[in-house]
This record gives structure tokens, sequence and C-alpha cells, in this order.
């Protein structure tokens, strides 16, 4: 074999690894996406309760009902991923986020079984939350561990694609249901159909991540008998740092991306199709832009994209907000999204292979799944809810920009005291040589 043989095969072998990661990846976030943009036929159908705000907020505390299995998925799963292996791990989480996204495009609504309907999302909202738990430590583990040491970050940016792929998606799919479906035909039957289709790509998931191989890393380290237990008394403040870090991430994903396009209908008035259009300019902002910044974070570090991003979300944020409840239409809700788009990807294009340089290889998946879940539990889960809610009492419709500064706040901290490792900081110094 030549060396451009050799080259060709790694790079072939790279494509590889990245779609098997990604692919389950996007699939849970698909699954996410379209409960949070469904969310008010949801609540209609299920939560009945005579008030749409309650059965909005209801359909809301349901899909954060979901986040409180994370920190369990993550801790159960995260270990079982660094005691057995990154594959088998990938495969369970994608099983069972199908089995949940099943149960919910075929559960009976209230006024079939009464109060078993809730209860059934319920569950289902349970079990994705225990595997989505799972999903993004053992998948960040194992991209970048299979990654060349200086494209780190923009192999584990990718993860991050397959968010913006999933938004973008789910957006596609609501706005033509919202077209060629009746409010009649949506509410009986049309609101199913991505469910269905989330549940399909979970064969496929596990058919192509049962084919790839355990990175050669996880395979020559020591493999801890109790990895979260060493995360937790060996590693603490990295996973301190690591979850302040998260604290933008999640904020971003929930409060932006997911919550937004809801936002637009119900409180700027536009029409649920233009809802679905922002949604979907969001995703491709992520597309389009995260690949990028995680190529420039590996030659200039992940640090400035943290630090930076977060304080400049920090300062515009509130402005931002500002300006779509003065002048509100599809075109200033997309200026917004592209900028916070271009502001996410900045972001969260560096912070995969920032963790995989603040954890060593054996408690690499346990420790991300820690900082991660309990994060995205307590910012991001509920954070449509605590958003809907804190506009309603306040009556003030740039209440979000509050609750995104304060997350913007906590990870500028945090990217202040994370510190990347001598091994990035010399391949770094080297690419200019």
């Amino acid at each position: 074999m030549t060396i451009d043989g050799n080259n060709m095969q790694s790079k072939q072998s790279g494509v590889k690894v990245v779609i098997a990661t990604v692919i389950g990846n996007g699939m849970e976030w698909f699954d996410f996406t379209i409960y949070s943009f469904m969310a008010s036929t949801i609540a209609k159908l299920f939560f009945p309760s005579g008030s749409d705000m309650t059965s909005y907020l209801l359909a809301l505390a349901t899909f954060g009902v979901g986040f409180f299995m994370r920190p369990v998925g993550g801790m159960i799963l995260g270990s079982y991923s660094d005691r057995y292996g990154r594959k088998s791990a990938l495969s369970l989480t994608v099983i069972l986020m199908a089995v949940g996204t099943l149960l919910i495009a075929v559960a009976p609504t209230y006024d079939k079984i009464g109060f078993m309907a809730p209860v059934l999302i319920v569950f289902a909202r349970l079990l994705q939350g225990f595997s989505a738990g799972g999903e993004m430590g053992s998948a960040a583990a194992f991209l970048t561990e299979h990654a060349p040491e200086n494209k780190k970050a923009f192999y584990s940016s990718w993860i991050q694609v397959s968010v913006g792929v999933a938004v973008l998606l789910g957006s596609l799919i609501g706005l033509c249901l919202t077209q060629a479906l009746t409010q009649t035909q949506l509410e009986s039957w049309g609101w199913r159909i991505p469910f269905f289709l989330g549940t399909l790509i979970g064969p496929i998931g596990v058919y192509i991540r049962h084919r790839i191989e355990e990175p050669e890393t996880f395979k020559k380290v020591r493999v801890s008998n109790a990895p979260v237990r060493e995360a937790l008394t060996q590693h603490k403040t990295k996973i301190v740092i690591s979850f302040m870090l998260v604290a933008l991430w999640t904020v971003f994903t929930y409060a932006i991306l997911f919550y937004v396009p809801s936002y637009s209908t119900r409180l700027l008035g536009l029409s649920r199709s233009d809802g679905f259009m922002c949604g979907m300019i969001g995703g491709l902002a992520l597309i389009i832009f995260t690949p990028i910044v995680g190529y420039y974070a590996d030659k200039w570090g992940k640090r400035p994209f943290l630090l930076y991003s977060s304080i400049i979300t920090l300062l515009v944020t509130y402005p931002l907000f500002k300006f779509i409840n003065i002048y509100p239409s599809l075109f200033t809700v997309s200026i917004f999204q592209v900028v916070m788009g271009i502001l996410i990807s900045g972001y969260i294009g560096a912070i995969l292979a920032a963790f995989n340089e603040t954890l060593p290889t054996q408690v690499l998946s346990s420790g991300i799944s820690i900082a991660y879940n309990f994060a995205v539990t307590l910012f991001g889960g509920f954070s449509g809810l605590i958003i809907t809610w804190l506009i309603a009492t306040t009556g003030d419709n740039v209440a979000p920009a509050y609750y995104i500064m304060i997350a913007a706040l906590i990870s500028a901290i945090g990217a202040y005291f994370y510190r990347e490792s001598e091994t990035s900081i010399t391949i770094k110094s080297e690419s200019y040589v």
C-alpha cells in the first residue's frame, strides 16, 4: 500500500466514523426537535385543560420531564461506554430512542384513553431522556478518539452539524405538513408522521454503528472498573469547568433553536409556516458555520472561540430580542437566527474537542455525560417552560434574553478557567511552522 493509498484509506475510514456517529445523534435531536415544534398540537391532544396556556405549559413540562432521566442515563450509559466500548453504547442509545419515539407516534390521545394518554407520553419522554443521556458522551468520546490529533475539533464539530441537520429537517417536515394538511388533518393524524419517520432511522443507525471499529485509543487504555466514581473523585474541577461550558451550549440549543420558532408564532404574530422557516434558517446556519469553526479551532485553539462567543452573546442577546419585538417579521427573525446561528457555531464548534482535552480516555464518556447531562437538565430541558412562564408572569417578551445572558456569563467564566492541553498547543504551534 502506498502512502497515498494509506491516506485515502484513512480518509474513507474517517468519513465512515463521522457518518456513523452523526446519524444516530442526528436522529436523537430530530426527535427532540419534532416534539418541541409539535408542542402546541400535542398540548391540545394529550393535555386538555380548558386553557390553551395551561395545556401548552403542560406539554413543555413533559418535554422537560425527559431531562430528569438524562443524568441517570448519562452515568449508566457513560459508564457502560467506558467499560465495554463506544460501539455497544452507541447502538443501545439508538435503539432506546427509537422505542421512545415509536411510543409517541402510536400513543392514543386523551379523548381515547383518558389520563393514560399523557402517562404514555411522559413514559416515552423518560425513555428518550435516558437514551439521550448516554448519546452525547459516547458519541463525543468515540469521534474525538478516532480523530487525528490536529483535527479533533473539526471531527467533533460534525456532531453539532447533525443537530443543525435535525433542526432543519424537523422544520422542513413541519413546514410541509402545515402547507399540505388542514388543521383538522394535522391534529387527527398528520402530527404522527415525523415521529414515525424518526423511528425508521433507528435500525439504520444500529446497522451503521455496528460496522465500525472501536477507537485505537480506547483499545489501548486502562479500563476503569468504576469510571463514574473515578471521574467524580479524581477530576472534580475539570467536570465543574465542563459543566459551566455546557450551560450556554444547552441554552443555545433549547432557547434559540427549539424555542424561537414557537416564540415567533405565539408572541410575534408570525404564521406557523414562518415559524418553521425560522427553524430551518437556524439549522442551516449551524450546518454551514460549525465545521468552519471546528477547522479553525484546531489551528487557533478552542479557548478563544469559547470565550469570545460567550462574551459576544452576553452583549448582543438583549438588543437582538428587542429588535425582533419592535420589528416582528420573517425578515427580522431570520436576521436574528443567522446572527445567533453564527454565535452558536462559534461556541459549539470547539466545545467537544475541549472536553476531549480536559478528561482522560478511561473516564471520557462518563465525565462528558455527567457534566453535559446535569447542565442540560438544569439549564436546557425546562428552558421553554421557564421562558414561557417568565413571559406570562412579567408580560415582557424580551424575558428569554435574560435567561440566555445568565448562561452566557456562566460559560464565559468556565471558558476563562479552561486551559488547553500541552499537546494541543504544540500541534497548534507546529501548524504555523
